[in-house]
């Protein structure tokens, strides 16, 4: 009873402080909060600056949706509870690096390591973490690729730097993390249908996961293809020969080149 009752004081003096550092701190706290969503901002920025350019240069847009997010009061205060954070504006900016969030939602996995490389090589952006739950997924079949960077923001006086938490996601990745949310969300479940809904969202990331790999599967074979075709065009522009039988032959040499011809068309 003692624990319990140590347990309730403790969370509601932990509240307490922190609304008394709010308060005591409020024009700090609404610069913090600014400044979180300014980096939020140049973060965004340079996704649809990277999205616009593979558009021109590739003819395609490897990003489906970039969604972002600070993190509420709540959300900060349940952190500090849980990893005994310093209750104090140097304590969560320096201990809580995900306030700033975003999001970059891609079309196919490699799409998302193509487009966290584009981006870190930036010079101006600092990796300070990287969690790769794609190659090691955790144990409930969760999957993305977490950074955390430090990104300048530029002040009326003076530059700023602030931690960013950007993930990546497939939309298959997207669709189960966000159905995996709202299924867990109530805590008092029962024990027995506790095991069936972990056993039936693992599966369901499995199968999430496997669809991914089919995606990809299909859309390198597509890009193969189209390889082939402008590659041999330019063969065969280039060379005297003929095609027999749907194959090309060169005429003027004893090598052959052998392409199905339907690749071509």
């Amino acid at each position: 009873m003692d624990t319990i009752r140590g347990k309730f004081l403790k969370q509601h003096l932990l509240s307490d402080e922190f609304l008394d550092l709010i308060e005591k701190n409020k024009r700090p706290m609404d610069e913090l909060m600014s400044y979180y969503q300014c980096a939020i901002m140049e973060v965004e920025t340079k996704f649809k600056v990277l999205n616009q350019e593979y558009s021109l240069e590739y003819d395609r847009n490897p990003i489906e949706g970039i969604k972002t997010r600070v993190k509420s009061y709540d959300s900060i205060l349940r952190k500090i509870r849980r990893k005994n954070i310093p209750m104090t504006l140097e304590g969560i900016e320096e201990n809580i690096r995900d306030i700033a969030g975003v999001r970059v939602i891609c079309s196919f996995p490699d799409d998302i390591y193509e487009l966290a490389e584009s981006f870190l090589r930036q010079d101006d952006i600092t990796l300070i973490e990287r969690k790769d739950y794609i190659k090691n997924p955790k144990e409930s079949g969760y999957r993305s690729l977490h950074l955390i960077v430090q990104v300048p923001i530029f002040l009326q006086n003076t530059k700023k730097l602030v931690y960013v938490e950007v993930q990546f996601r497939t939309i298959a990745m997207d669709f189960w993390a966000s159905l995996e949310h709202k299924l867990q969300y109530k805590k008092n479940i029962p024990e027995s249908q506790a095991k069936f809904l972990k056993d039936e969202l693992y599966d369901c990331a499995q199968q999430s996961a496997a669809l991914d790999k089919r995606m990809q599967y299909i859309r390198n074979v597509r890009l193969r293809k189209r390889k082939n075709r402008i590659s041999c065009r330019s063969f065969c522009g280039k060379t005297k020969g003929n095609y027999a039988d749907g194959k090309y032959v060169d005429d003027g040499k004893a090598s052959r080149l052998y392409e199905d011809q339907r690749y071509f068309e």
